[in-house]
């Protein structure tokens, strides 16, 4: 697999009509000098002697990249208060991790408001995965600013055993429920580690005790390419199929509307629109609501 050809090919993208204007956003946004990046739940920039006509050039660009799925970020005196709140995923997966000097990469990474939080911690080398070219021009949106050596590839894990460089540690967050296969997608998880190196991986989840998985219809909690749900026992079945020497469970969590919720810069629904009204233990469609499992895998 050519790597440079298939960028080549999702750079192309950018020429397309919706995409063409947000890079325009994105290309004429004022060059601030002097930023200072604050690397806490909400993701701040300050700078001083910022003009009302930049300021507005600014606001207009971060609406004009909606939707805004993770944050929030504070971008001078605008606050991007996107759907996630993504600093409790974030601080939950904290406590299990070691991001010094290693070489990082997160796949499904939106757009790197996970990236941004891990530059406290001084890793070797982050790079984020996400075939989404609204999300790599939000991440280019802050990054504009914050002038940081993250590297932002619009590749996804289908990719990584191709790709230039092994990796320390990679996060999988929320992606594996997308993928038809998900041994596959574990194996090249796998392939892409360096030796003993980790994966922190999160999912949706079913309870039971018997190795099965959920595999709905059209959509789940109106989500449409959902493909598997495993139980616990299943989860681990898979991760022991694609080589992993470890299966450690950190958390089991339910999503709620304080993580998840609708804001003015999503433009549509969130979750209290895809549970049952009548029974929020369950979604729209009668499957068991939203739980998510947090575990880290050893190579």
């Amino acid at each position: 697999m050519n790597l440079d050809n298939i960028r080549y090919e999702k750079n192309r993208c950018f020429e397309w009509k919706d995409n063409k204007k947000r890079k325009i956003i994105v290309d004429n946004l004022p060059n601030i000098q002097n930023c200072y990046l604050e690397l806490k739940d909400k993701i701040t920039l300050t700078c001083k002697n910022i003009s009302d006509e930049e300021m507005t050039k600014i606001y207009q660009g971060a609406i004009g990249l909606r939707p805004w799925r993770k944050g929030p970020f504070q971008v001078f005196d605008i606050f991007i208060d996107a759907e996630w709140q993504s600093f409790i995923k974030y601080n939950l997966i904290k406590p299990y991790i070691n991001l010094k000097d290693k070489i990082i990469g997160d796949i499904g990474c939106n757009n790197g408001y996970y990236l941004f939080r891990m530059l406290k911690d001084k890793p070797k080398t982050i790079v984020g995965f996400d075939p989404s070219v609204l999300c790599k021009m939000q991440f280019d949106f802050i990054n504009h600013f914050a002038k940081t050596a993250i590297k932002f590839e619009l590749l996804g894990v289908e990719h990584l055993p191709f790709y230039e460089h092994k990796f320390d540690l990679l996060f999988c967050l929320g992606v594996l429920y997308h993928r038809g296969d998900p041994v596959k997608t574990l194996k090249e998880l796998w392939s892409a580690l360096n030796k003993n190196g980790e994966v922190i991986l999160d999912t949706f989840m079913i309870d039971g005790d018997e190795p099965y998985s959920l595999s709905p219809d059209k959509t789940y909690s109106k989500i449409p390419n959902i493909y598997f749900i495993p139980t616990v026992k299943a989860l681990q079945n898979w991760s022991k199929k694609a080589k992993f020497s470890s299966f450690e469970v950190l958390e089991i969590k339910k999503t709620d509307t304080n993580e998840q919720r609708k804001t003015k810069w999503i433009l549509g629904e969130s979750l209290s629109d895809f549970l049952n009204p009548k029974n929020p233990e369950l979604t729209i469609e009668g499957y068991p609501a939203p739980k998510r499992i947090y575990i880290k895998l050893k190579k």
